[in-house]
C-alpha cells in the first residue's frame, strides 16, 4: 500500500524533476486506486496529494516558460548589436 503521509519538498527542484516525480507519484496512485485497497478517505487524501504536486509542477513549469521568454537586462559595459 502507498505512503500516505508523504510529501515532497519541491522547492528549488527544476521543473523536469517535478514533471518526473509528478509522474511517478500519479502512476503509483493509479496503481493503489486500482488495487482497491484504500477505504474511501484515504482515496481521497492520495488524490488531493496528486493534484497539490501538479498544480505545483504546473506552477514551476509556467515560471520557467516565463523566464524563457523575458528578455535579458542589459549588462553594464555592453554594446548593443547593429541592427541587421
Amino acid at each position: 500500500m502507498l505512503p500516505l503521509g508523504r510529501r515532497c519538498n519541491l522547492s528549488g527542484v527544476s521543473a523536469t524533476d517535478m514533471l518526473i516525480e509528478l509522474r511517478s507519484r500519479l502512476e503509483e496512485a493509479g496503481a493503489a486506486l486500482r488495487s482497491r485497497e484504500l477505504d474511501p478517505e484515504a482515496a481521497l487524501a492520495l488524490i488531493e496529494e496528486c493534484a497539490e504536486l501538479a498544480a505545483q509542477a504546473s506552477a514551476q513549469v509556467e515560471e520557467h516558460s516565463r523566464a524563457a521568454l523575458e528578455p535579458l537586462p542589459d549588462l553594464p559595459g555592453q554594446l548593443p548589436l547593429p541592427a541587421a
